[in-house]
């Protein structure tokens, strides 16, 4: 649907669930003009449409002209964002805190500052007991100012305590923005990045690091001074592949919201995510029976109420549920069950469309391939690959574009289609070492990929031992295990030495590894 995105407002109509479009038309009908009568049915036509055709929206609405439409589509925006807030402000801790300071704004500017600064009081507690420090800057703002310029009676001992809390909340707000500037930062170099892929990588990201972590760890307290430091080793564990620390950190995210629990509703998102994360660990350890045990704890939050409360909450419990899904199915080696649940997966990234990210969509398609891959559909596994080769826009994982590609080639080497082979490794060499992704054992494929095709096929099973030996002993080798992790090229061509399916070459792998 090359269209679906547009338009900004047709996204925002096609969010909305059912009681949220009732409770929009009764608050518009109650609230507004008859001029006003007219979003509705603006309302009504992109509802109807199933991508949005200013064409058709202006031919259904005959008697506006485009002019026109431009203006009502920001009234109709604004409308339904005031419409939302109305309905979900009890929902949303930051959306009460905020109706709280819009009250005592009000009340001050009405010049009744005793109630204003009532009001602010227990928008206080309420921002501490939810740990919201950002929001009791703006409070305090609000309530010296009106200590300030005015006469109310509080008394010295107040005033003195209102001054320290400034000076304490400043100082908790600066750790807390240095240590999110660092998460944001290590995430950010991730996503366009994927793992350090040599020495040159580790070294800027551990200096990095070490100059942006606070001077005094022992200063850090709270609990968004802990998350976000949390955060930060997790994605500066996860890029140097130090798959250990990564789960450490992702285990203490989560026994953060644990010891906190009310957290959990105030930042969900964060809870959902350090989930995920704590899967990925468990699978890039192959921690086995603690997936399994994080898997179904995270599937019970998926049906409790904080969960489903909103849709970005819902649609993200869902996407990082199924991926931790298909990890299983590849951890297993179960390539052939893992595909039955790919299109109920591809039909929940349709629903999802408009709040997924490109990356995830990336990662998706990527799992998909492999599966397939594995599973030994190879011309399946080239469609879905086509997908991340054709995206050129996105600027995501560089590190994907390329196993992508060593993929796609692996699947035209094994379809035997040696008249495109020449050049496809030509053109997949040159597209790493561009992206500085060549590793030893890329370098071990490639020259394996090249030979192999000269070599009669008796002789090929020498050859793929060989290779075998040349690659085994690097498994163990941190900047080369990028490669085992995405593609697990040693079990393909122990699948080839031992003449058996790769699926089952995983499988007893995972065997001895649960009986040990």
């Amino acid at each position: 649907m090359p269209n679906l995105f547009s338009d900004t407002l047709f996204q925002l109509v096609h969010s909305l669930e059912k009681s949220e479009k009732r409770h929009f038309k009764l608050y518009i009908k109650r609230s507004s003009a008859k001029e006003d009568l007219k979003i509705i049915r603006l309302f009504d036509a992109l509802d109807k449409l199933s991508e949005y055709d200013e064409r058709q929206l202006l031919k259904t609405l005959s008697d506006i002209t485009k002019p026109q439409l431009s203006n009502l589509k920001t009234h109709l925006y604004k409308q339904l964002l005031a419409s939302l807030r109305l309905l979900k402000t009890n929902d949303n801790i930051d959306l009460k805190l905020s109706e709280h300071l819009d009250n005592a704004r009000l009340l001050y500017n009405k010049g009744l500052k005793i109630q204003s600064l009532h009001i602010l009081e227990k928008a206080k507690e309420l921002a501490r007991t939810n740990q919201k420090m950002n929001f009791l800057v703006q409070v305090i703002s609000l309530e010296k100012k009106i200590e300030t310029l005015h006469i109310t009676r509080s008394s010295l001992e107040k005033t003195e305590r209102l001054a320290e809390e400034a000076l304490d909340i400043s100082g908790h707000i600066d750790r807390v923005t240095r240590l999110s500037n660092l998460a944001l930062l290590l995430y950010r170099w991730y996503v366009k990045n994927g793992h350090a892929r040599n020495e040159q990588d580790e070294q800027g990201i551990r200096e990095f690091f070490a100059q942006s972590l606070p001077a005094d760890p022992n200063a850090i307290n709270g609990f968004y001074e802990k998350l976000y430091l949390y955060q930060s080793y997790c994605w500066y564990a996860f890029i140097r592949q130090d798959f250990l620390m990564y789960y450490r950190y992702s285990q203490k995210w989560i026994d953060l919201f644990r010891e906190n629990e009310v957290m959990i509703a105030v930042e969900t998102g964060h809870y959902i995510k350090g989930m995920h994360n704590l899967l990925n660990a468990h699978f890039d350890l192959r921690n086995f029976a603690k997936f399994e045990i994080t898997l179904k704890q995270f599937e019970v939050f998926a049906g409790t109420q904080v969960a489903n409360q909103h849709d970005n909450f819902r649609t993200h419990t869902s996407i990082y549920i199924n991926s931790a899904r298909l990890n299983k199915y590849l951890m297993l080696g179960d390539f052939k069950e893992g595909l039955k649940i790919v299109p109920e997966i591809v039909e929940k990234l349709n629903e999802y469309v408009l709040f997924v990210d490109s990356h995830r969509i990336l990662v998706f398609n990527y799992k998909i391939a492999t599966l397939y891959f594995g599973s030994g559909d190879y011309a399946t596994a080239i469609d879905f690959l086509h997908k991340l080769i054709n995206d050129t826009h996105s600027g995501l994982r560089n590190d994907l574009q390329c196993y992508s590609r060593l993929m796609h080639l692996l699947c035209h080497y094994e379809l035997g289609n040696d008249e495109i082979l020449d050049s496809l490794i030509k053109s997949v060499y040159r597209f790493m070492a561009r992206m500085k992704n060549l590793t030893v054992v890329e370098e071990e494929i490639f020259t394996f990929l090249r030979h192999s095709t000269k070599v009669r096929p008796k002789e090929l099973i020498t050859e793929l031992k060989q290779f075998l030996e040349k690659i085994k002993h690097l498994e163990k080798n941190r900047f080369e295990t990028r490669s085992f992790a995405y593609l697990d090229i040693i079990s393909w061509v122990e699948s080839k030495v031992y003449e058996k399916p790769m699926s089952e070459i995983i499988k007893n792998k995972y065997l001895k590894s649960k009986h040990r």
